[in-house]
């Protein structure tokens, strides 16, 4: 069963409704009983690059590189 969220137009509450289709909707809001509400759409979830060991920077090493962007906390260059 899908799971959306809805936000109070009125007093700003943000709760998960279990839904079984789309198109259902909450008739009023469960802390000021407003029917303004609006559904929120979640942001997607997304993973960049490829897991690496625990301790190690993305190129592998225990250690930040010398040279930026590593060695400035951005994300390391691959070698």
């Amino acid at each position: 069963m899908p799971v959306y969220d809805f936000k109070c137009q009125n007093c700003g509450y943000v709760w998960e409704v279990n839904l079984f289709t789309p198109a259902d909707h909450p008739e009023s809001c469960p802390n000021c009983q407003s029917k303004t509400l609006s559904r929120l759409f979640p942001a997607p979830y997304v993973t960049k690059g490829t897991p690496r060991a625990a301790g190690t920077t993305c190129c592998g090493r225990t250690e930040r590189c010398d040279t930026p962007p590593c060695s400035t906390g951005g994300s390391c260059r691959k070698i």
